[in-house]
């Protein structure tokens, strides 16, 4: 499991489970799952999802489990100390696929003026949407709190890295929201590098399903928010889905955070060009004749969005973004972004905008310095009060040290946690 986060240490620690059910305080942990991966040819084969392409997307359960017999209360132990001995492992339990919307493209019959979509499909796919918001709402009826964290994993990641990874961060959330993961064909290893540029493809591949998939979790009865979060190639996945969305969110003279109730975006050491980040966050403010209802307004004005934030967790000493750069023939990432490599000009108008931050995170915590969302106390702890407590950079209770807004900076460890 990963290092505890250092708002849950030290002298002014804060309480990790207040709001858990006690029927919920139990080791295991069940999370939502949603995939485009292609199922396991057989029981016998490592994962449930193998890193195949999938073009009928599924969704369905699965669990996380922390160690081997352990109760509650070890638990909760363990998950409050700095120093584990030994380390406790995390492994994915059953898995259970409970609905699978039909096959792409759907299939079209023709009529006397064109073609339409089958009436079969359009059951298929209704009944599939019904099954996913029915299984949203009856999580959200017991959980704390009625908003959802889902996770988008990067390249190189099996379908049980992915729910380790959003097993943990719910864990340290409080188990307090639902927790989701999309998980995309990533993990393959044909072609060279690692299957890098494989990788690469399937996760254009996935930016459909992952559009459909934030529209119709929005749709159900009694969530609140959704908050979205993405590591490394997933930002791609996400930032192009949410782009999509916003389109037709202005077409239907709303925005994302009205119409799709998202409320954080958070972007964990991204893996993209800038200018492409750039392009497709501001894709509908850069494009005056998008129609606003009916027709264009190029002078509609973009109400504010209040508990919307677009969050980076950036690091110069990521070499795995490093690499991509060098991969791709860019001079940088946007994960390894740095306040100088903007113009004063490009910096106030991040500041006019008023709902990006960078935080940029100090210090190697893993081999290549890419996961650091989870390995790091600090940039965790950061995520945690972002997420569980809606704090701003430098609230009391989320200290950062601030570079020039909107950049800041995690502090380094204190050693007893009291500024925490």
């Amino acid at each position: 499991m990963m290092p505890t986060p250092a708002m849950y240490t030290g002298a002014q620690a804060k309480p990790l489970f207040t709001e858990v059910p006690a029927a919920a305080r139990t080791p295991p942990l069940d999370l939502l799952y949603i995939t485009d991966r292609a199922p396991a040819k057989g029981p016998d084969e490592a994962e449930p999802y193998t890193s195949d392409r999938s073009r009928s997307e599924a969704f369905g359960s699965t669990t996380i489990l922390f160690g081997d017999d352990m109760t509650w209360d070890t638990l909760v132990k363990q998950s409050l100390q700095t120093d584990r001995s030994p380390p406790l492992d995390l492994k994915l339990g059953a898995t259970r696929e409970i609905g699978r919307f039909p096959t792409i493209p759907y299939e079209m019959t023709a009529t006397g003026t064109g073609l339409m979509r089958a009436p079969a499909v359009i059951e298929a796919h209704e009944t599939a949407e019904r099954a996913l918001q029915a299984e949203v709402a009856r999580r959200l009826a017991s959980s704390p709190r009625k908003e959802i964290v889902l996770y988008v994993h990067g390249v190189a990641n099996t379908f049980s890295d992915a729910a380790l990874t959003m097993g943990e961060l719910c864990h340290f959330l409080g188990r307090e929201f639902v927790c989701a993961i999309f998980t995309w064909p990533a993990g393959g290893r044909r072609g060279v590098l690692f299957g890098y540029e494989v990788d690469y493809e399937s996760s254009l591949f996935a930016t459909e399903h992952l559009r459909k998939t934030i529209r119709a979790i929005a749709a159900t009865p009694g969530l609140q928010k959704i908050h979205l979060l993405a590591h490394s190639r997933g930002t791609d996945v996400l930032v192009t889905a949410v782009a999509d969305l916003s389109v037709e969110a202005y077409t239907q003279r709303s925005n994302v955070s009205q119409r799709y109730k998202i409320g954080n975006i958070v972007l964990m050491a991204p893996d993209l060009d800038p200018d492409v980040a750039v392009a497709k966050v501001f894709k509908v403010a850069s494009d005056p004749d998008v129609p606003y209802g009916s027709a264009p307004n190029p002078k509609a004005v973009f109400e504010h969005m209040p508990g919307f934030r677009i969050t980076g967790y950036v690091s110069p000493e990521d070499k795995a973004l490093a690499t991509s750069g060098w991969l791709f023939g860019s001079l940088f990432r946007l994960g390894r972004l740095d306040e100088a490599m903007l113009t004063p000009e490009q910096l106030e108008h991040i500041r006019t905008i008023g709902f990006i931050d960078v935080i940029q995170v100090r210090g190697t915590t893993d081999l290549i310095g890419h996961s650091y969302f989870h390995s790091n106390p600090e940039a965790s702890s950061d995520l945690i009060a972002l997420l569980r407590y809606g704090l701003r950079p430098n609230e009391p209770g989320r200290p950062l040290e601030e570079v020039q807004k909107p950049f800041w900076r995690t502090l380094p460890a204190q050693g007893t946690g009291a500024a925490h």
